[in-house]
């Protein structure tokens, strides 16, 4: 059925485009939409813009924070991601509180049905315990979002000022998949300060301060959502990888996420699906130099040498007690709120604040980090990592460690940095590049708010029927054959029973059970009786 599906979103890839709304909604990606400063699409449930004929939301001004930002980035007007998004938007429609998506014709995350009531769990599973037959519905249904086009999201390929302010959009399509590569190059790329190799680099919209964890968690929600929508397949979940204490690359396997090629240590194995996936947005250093921005053109193959990288850097993958290190760490954020930030959970989770000490600026990259270098490839680049699908399974873990230190710390909203955090950071900053919008403050909290949970930090019970599951999927699958083979055993039996008892009537003039035995010359008597009867002669 994936195959089937596969060959089919193939040839529509091929083909033709049709509508596509993610980042920039299609529908708002037009001349009209960009002079008029407003993102409100009608939703088709009603004909409403923001489905407001049925109360699911309105066309509203854009309400940003005007509390400062940190000193890292010294200038104002220059950068499309500033006060996202009022550079191409002022109005975006708001939805009510069961009511989410850029026409909020979609519902809140954990939400489900036709008036977004009915509240469903669903549950990240270790990568490991999946079947075998859930190992090959997860590749394949990674292959198919590489290989569709966004029904609902393009992407930009100019500037606001490249596009004359509006009058001449620039986007393209992309596949659903590299929807998401995009925007994680988008949100982190050096901020273009106009003309060749004239670039800011101490930026990033999602990395190196407050909002990495938050932002995140927003981007794999989506991701998940996209792949549902996608497949039809609203029980999918995005699996984890826990590298805790790993001597390698463990999920590098044909039947995972590909081994290494015999041929070329960089490259993917022939035998996996991802050796043919084609790579963009991965040479930042050639954008700055010439002032652009990446075009969503492919730019070579996925590249992968794990285990073949800087140690200095990195030395090993990160251990047990360095999670638990990190968890203890009771501060979510300190000082600066940046890579310095000493004794900070999420810098030391980020990577940068030592996981043994707890200092910032640390010489070495531990945990999230450490996992990028180690890959030693696409995912060694911060704006290109998300080419590699190895991506998704280790921030699905990196996510889960977030949720063990909200559980442990359980902190209030307030702990959350309200001001002077880097550009973007702030509690009350939208999130670049995501339409619909959503503030970071909405994300820190926990996942149990957001429809989803882990399969490691449910209860015994639970746990148990998640290990369980794949065996019993198993069972179900092959319970066909099974019932096939129980029949057909009884059959044999009652055959080979049969034949025995023809045989011994033909032998012996009569049916067993008419019959007393009978002494022959060729009858050697036996010590003791085998069965004591009454019938039976004595020896």
């Amino acid at each position: 059925v994936a195959m089937r599906l596969l060959l089919i979103h193939s040839v529509f890839f091929l083909q033709c485009v049709r509508f596509s709304q993610q980042q920039f909604p299609r529908l708002c990606a037009t001349t009209e939409a960009l002079l008029s400063k407003e993102c409100c699409p009608v939703w088709e449930g009603d004909g409403s813009a923001c489905g407001a004929s049925s109360g699911r939301g309105f066309c509203r001004d854009v309400e940003v924070s005007d509390l400062p930002n940190g000193m890292n980035y010294p200038f104002s007007g220059l950068d499309d991601r500033e006060r996202w998004p009022l550079v191409f938007y002022n109005r975006t429609c708001q939805c009510a509180s069961n009511y989410m998506g850029f026409n909020c014709g979609e519902c809140q995350f954990g939400l489900f049905g036709a008036k977004c009531e009915e509240r469903r769990e669903s549950v990240r599973r270790n990568v490991f315990h999946l079947s075998a037959a859930e190992r090959r519905k997860l590749i394949s249904y990674l292959n198919l979002a590489k290989h569709t086009f966004s029904q609902d999201y393009v992407i930009a390929t100019g500037t606001y000022r490249e596009m004359n302010n509006g009058s001449t959009p620039l986007f393209s399509d992309v596949s659903t998949y590299d929807v998401f590569v995009w925007m994680h190059y988008y949100v982190s790329r050096n901020a273009l300060l106009g003309g060749p190799g004239n670039v800011w680099t101490d930026v990033d919209f999602a990395h190196w301060a407050p909002a990495f964890l938050p932002w995140h968690r927003v981007y794999l929600l989506h991701w998940e959502r996209e792949i549902r929508k996608l497949t039809g397949d609203f029980e999918f979940s995005i699996p984890y990888w826990d590298w805790r204490d790993a001597q390698g690359c463990d999920v590098c396997t044909d039947d995972l996420m590909g081994a290494q090629s015999p041929r070329d240590p960089n490259l993917i194995s022939p035998a996996s699906v991802f050796s043919s996936w084609r790579v963009m947005c991965s040479r930042a250093e050639d954008y700055s130099v010439r002032g652009v921005l990446c075009d969503g053109n492919y730019e070579g193959p996925l590249l992968r040498n794990p285990g073949n990288h800087n140690h200095n850097l990195v030395a090993r993958l990160p251990t047990a007690a360095e999670v638990e290190f990190t968890v203890s760490l009771r501060d979510y954020d300190t000082g600066s709120m940046d890579r310095s930030a000493n004794f900070s959970f999420r810098n030391t989770l980020e990577g940068f604040g030592s996981p043994v000490t707890g200092l910032g600026n640390s010489r070495e990259m531990g945990m999230h980090a450490s996992l990028h270098i180690f890959m030693n490839g696409s995912m060694s680049s911060v704006q290109g990592s998300a080419n590699d699908p190895i991506f998704l399974l280790h921030h699905a873990y990196v996510d889960s460690i977030y949720e063990q230190w909200l559980r442990r710390h359980a902190p209030e909203q307030t702990h959350y940095p309200e001001f002077n955090a880097p550009i973007g950071h702030n509690r009350q900053y939208h999130m670049v590049p995501f339409i619909p919008l959503h503030r970071n403050i909405e994300y820190f909290t926990s996942s149990k708010e957001l429809g989803y949970q882990y399969s490691y930090m449910l209860s015994s019970d639970q746990r148990i029927s998640e290990v369980l599951s794949p065996y019993l999927e198993l069972m179900m699958e092959a319970w066909p054959w099974l019932l096939g083979a129980l029949v057909l055993g009884a059959l044999v039996t009652m055959t080979v029973a049969a034949v025995a008892a023809t045989m011994t009537r033909v032998c012996w003039g009569a049916w067993p059970w008419q019959r007393r035995e009978k002494r022959s010359s060729f009858h050697l008597p036996e010590r003791e009786p085998l069965i004591i009867s009454s019938d039976s002669d004595t020896v």
